[in-house]
């Protein structure tokens, strides 16, 4: 044990964002394996520290525990990626809605700089670069909408599909086919229309879904 370790709540708490964080950056994969040992030596934590952080991670069905087996990333299935698109389509078309009644002049502008960024990023073939823009997009317009139970929520769905969502957006012919309907959403907030905000996140959020099921006969590497 070291001087500077973590210890207690705030360990378990260090443990858990640490390995949310590296989900949604991707830098964790499906089914890879998640070592005790190796998690409290390179966060500094003790051993208990790391294994209740996964046991909270499981109960978000982020990480599967087996026993004798131990930890690793939990892997999804396709069918179950449609059925969290769907739980997010629901709760996003109501943070577009209220994203379009209640932002202020200045996160208006700040979505239509988005808008402006996600068209260059097309134009230049900078697939990476859109799809952090695209992450971003969603993620303004629910802090725009200022609905935080649907945040939490959206939050805790979203990290779960990185692997999907990542795939998608580098799938060749998406990102021209998206930015319309990112577009979209972005004109209808900006100009405050509630209902074609909600029309248009439920017709980028059903484009999802179609390319979802694309993949159940062309699997995401």
């Amino acid at each position: 044990m070291t001087s500077r370790q973590i210890k207690g709540a705030a360990a378990r708490l260090h443990v858990s964002t640490h390995i949310r964080q590296a989900l949604w950056a991707g830098d964790l994969m499906p089914g890879q394996r998640l070592v005790v040992q190796d998690l409290a030596d390179q966060l500094e934590v003790t051993r208990s520290s790391v294994r209740e952080a996964l046991f909270d991670l499981a109960s978000d069905d982020l990480v599967e525990l087996v026993p004798n087996k131990g930890a690793s990333v939990r892997v999804m299935s396709v069918e179950e990626a449609i059925q969290i698109t769907e739980c997010r389509s629901a709760l996003e078309r109501l943070c577009a809605r209220r994203a379009a009644e209640h932002a202020n002049e200045a996160q208006r502008a700040e979505l239509a700089e988005i808008g402006v960024q996600l068209r260059a990023a097309v134009a230049e073939e900078a697939f990476h670069a859109y799809s952090a823009l695209n992450r971003k997009l969603h993620d303004l317009v629910i802090e725009f909408s200022g609905q935080a139970i649907a945040k939490r929520q959206l939050e805790r769905l979203n990290v779960q599909m990185v692997r999907f969502q990542f795939r998608l957006a580098l799938r060749s012919g998406r990102p021209q086919e998206s930015l319309p309907q990112l577009l979209s959403i972005i004109d209808a907030i900006t100009a405050g229309d509630p209902d074609a905000a909600d029309a248009a996140a439920e017709a980028q959020l059903a484009s999802v879904i179609e390319q979802l099921r694309m993949t159940e006969m062309r699997p995401l590497a």
